[in-house]
């Protein structure tokens, strides 16, 4: 994570492509809410994985884990950020986005409303043309960087 590699100097990260990323161990946004369920990813999905990746409650408070919670944001790369609409996450994602611009970081935030969590995987679904789209725009996210 970015938060990291500027806490240690280093290594050098040119730019964050972040699609949908959990920034914050919490489950009070609105989204969380709205999505629940009935979206592919789940509130109750998304509990389990945070079990899986903390030794404990207070690992999810820590900014490693949820850079959302750190006091300062500036001097991390420049970030493109992708949410979704139907997503758990969409909230985090968005305000993580928001902390970024006000730190000074060149930040791109792209939300796709009508997209649930996961879609830039379905590119093998004929009519998901949205995943061929948001994929592109990653793509030109990484070689704007170069």
């Amino acid at each position: 994570m970015g938060l990291l590699a500027r806490d240690r100097g280093g290594p050098a990260i040119d730019r964050q492509l972040l699609a949908y990323p959990p920034t914050n161990h919490a489950f009070d946004t609105d989204s969380y809410r709205e999505n629940a369920q009935g979206y592919f990813l789940t509130r109750a999905d998304m509990q389990r994985f945070w079990d899986g990746y903390l030794r404990s409650e207070a690992d999810g408070r820590h900014p490693y884990a949820s850079p959302l919670r750190a006091d300062s944001l500036s001097g991390l790369p420049p970030t493109f950020l992708l949410t979704c609409g139907f997503d758990p996450l969409r909230d985090e994602g968005a305000a993580f986005a928001d902390r970024l611009a006000e730190a000074g970081v060149s930040t791109e935030h792209v939300q796709y409303d009508d997209m649930i969590h996961g879609f830039l995987t379905m590119l093998a679904e004929p009519e998901l043309d949205r995943a061929r789209e948001g994929v592109g725009e990653l793509a030109a996210a990484v070689r704007s960087a170069t």
